[in-house]
C-alpha cells in the first residue's frame, strides 16, 4: 500500500496525464484550492472524475505544467507537506505562469483522501490576466 510521500510523488509525477493523477484520489478524495476561489475559480473537486477533469482544465491552458523543485517539509505514513514549484508558459497571454505551491495530502487505505494546495493568486491572476490590445 502506498504511503502519503509516495502517493503525492506519484500525482505530481503524473500530472500531464490527468487520467493518472485522478486515479491516486479516493471514490471521495478531494482536490482543494482554497484560495482560486478569490480568482471566482472554483476550489475544491471531489472524486477521481471530477479531479480528472479539473486538471485536463488547467492543461488546456497550461500544456506544459508540470512540477519542479519538491521539497517535503513533513512525511509521516498518513500525511505529508511539500513545496513544489511550476514554470510553464500560457499560451493564451504569452506570459510565464511562475508558481510556488505548499500542498498537504492525507492518505487513507493506500489512496489520497485529500490533497490542499496554497499558491499565489496573485502570480496566477498576472499570468492569465488578458492582454491588452497596445
Amino acid at each position: 500500500m502506498k504511503n502519503a510521500v509516495e502517493l503525492l510523488q506519484q500525482y505530481l509525477d503524473a500530472i500531464q496525464t490527468p487520467f493518472l493523477a485522478a486515479a491516486l484520489f479516493a471514490e471521495d478524495g478531494v482536490l482543494e484550492l482554497p484560495y482560486l476561489e478569490s480568482l471566482g475559480i472554483p476550489h475544491s473537486v471531489k472524486g477521481p472524475a471530477a479531479i480528472e477533469g479539473f486538471i485536463g482544465s488547467l492543461l488546456d491552458k497550461v500544456p506544459d505544467f508540470k512540477f519542479h523543485n519538491v521539497r517535503f517539509l513533513i512525511d509521516t505514513p498518513d500525511q505529508v507537506f511539500a513545496e513544489y514549484s511550476v514554470e510553464a508558459l500560457v499560451p493564451a497571454t504569452g506570459r510565464i505562469y511562475r508558481q510556488m505551491y505548499a500542498g498537504r495530502l492525507v492518505a487513507k487505505d493506500g489512496k489520497i483522501q485529500l490533497l490542499r494546495e496554497s499558491l499565489d493568486t496573485a502570480a496566477a491572476a498576472k499570468a492569465f490576466a488578458p492582454v491588452e490590445a497596445a
